[in-house]
């Protein structure tokens, strides 16, 4: 098996992802990893074709959101989000970012394309017709008690979005590619993972670095922004990859020592082995394939792979 986590960023420069091959597994259990030092992305298109031509099931986590929040999910015509996802192929003008609120709509959702004075996520909400700023957050964004809160899928303002990784996946390589037949399955809305996957596919699931971070029982003594920080966590970080039976290559190995270079891109390298290392974890039983039983998040929100932690309010089985 290959498994890889592919930390996603508008700007391909910080697109950064990690790779590991499944070997025979260890005697006692548990299966021995080897995980390759982290390189640039380049064409995702490209980086999937490579994996499955290795003719092995491929699961490839991404940092980016895969769903969309229930109330405007409701607005749609779609059975459920691979479907309206496909169909984004064919409207692109969905991906244009309204820089004013008179352009925001169910076709043209993503706001705002620059800073903007008395701009809220109230009156966002309000132009797509929702209830208030909470009904533009999936469940799986909003705060648990072990993490604080993402950032809704249509918002691309700021250092805490995810609207423009959004925008960048799902228009240039998301949307063509199942619109062509791509063999990619989606986590979780077309089953658990494990029953996903199968050679000759990639199953492509939503994983948060910082998820991830504490799935590993890791904690970082300052931003992950600063090399030394990331430096500083070396040894607790080859203790977590020994714990998932995770041997780092040599090149892999000095990257960890060193935190991951001085570089701006120090810390998407940083996040594509943590996400990796949250991706091995549920593929090897650590920590569980976890989904809400719930119709919404299931065919349209999505999840978190790995996260068990329920945020207030949300879990209970839908309408839908």
């Amino acid at each position: 098996m290959l498994a890889a986590h592919a930390d996603w960023s508008a700007d391909p420069r910080k697109r950064w992802v990690c790779v590991a091959h499944r070997g025979t597994p260890r005697v006692g259990g548990g299966a021995m990893w080897r995980a390759e030092a982290p390189r640039p992305v380049g064409d995702p298109a490209a980086l999937v074709t490579a994996l499955l031509a290795e003719g092995v099931p491929v699961a490839l986590g991404l940092d980016l959101p895969l769903g969309l929040p229930r109330a405007y999910a409701a607005r749609r015509t779609e059975a459920r989000f691979p479907e309206f996802l496909r169909g984004l192929a064919a409207r692109p003008e969905f991906f244009a970012v309204s820089a004013t609120l008179d352009t925001v709509c169910v076709e043209r959702p993503f706001y705002p394309a620059r800073g903007v004075k008395g701009m809220t996520r109230a009156a966002h909400a309000a132009a797509l017709g929702l209830g208030g700023p909470e009904a533009l957050s999936r469940c799986c964004d909003r705060a648990t008690a072990e993490r604080p809160a993402g950032a809704p899928v249509f918002w691309t303002l700021g250092a805490n979005q995810s609207g423009k990784a959004a925008i960048a996946a799902w228009r240039d390589w998301l949307a063509p590619a199942l619109a062509a037949g791509a063999p990619l399955r989606l986590w979780p809305f077309e089953g658990g993972l494990h029953a996903l996957l199968a050679p000759g596919a990639a199953v492509l699931a939503e994983v948060y670095p910082a998820e991830a971070l504490r799935q590993c029982g890791l904690r970082l003594a300052g931003s992950k922004r600063r090399q030394a920080a990331r430096r500083a966590l070396a040894p607790a970080l080859r203790a977590a990859m020994a714990a998932r039976h995770v041997l780092p290559s040599p090149a892999l190995a000095a990257a960890v020592a060193e935190g991951f270079g001085a570089d701006a891109a120090g810390e998407d390298r940083f996040d594509s082995l943590i996400g990796l290392l949250g991706l091995i974890g549920v593929l090897d039983g650590a920590q569980p394939d976890f989904v809400p039983a719930d119709p919404w998040v299931r065919r349209w929100e999505g999840w978190v792979l790995g996260q068990t932690a329920l945020p207030k309010g949300c879990g209970a089985p839908g309408p839908r």
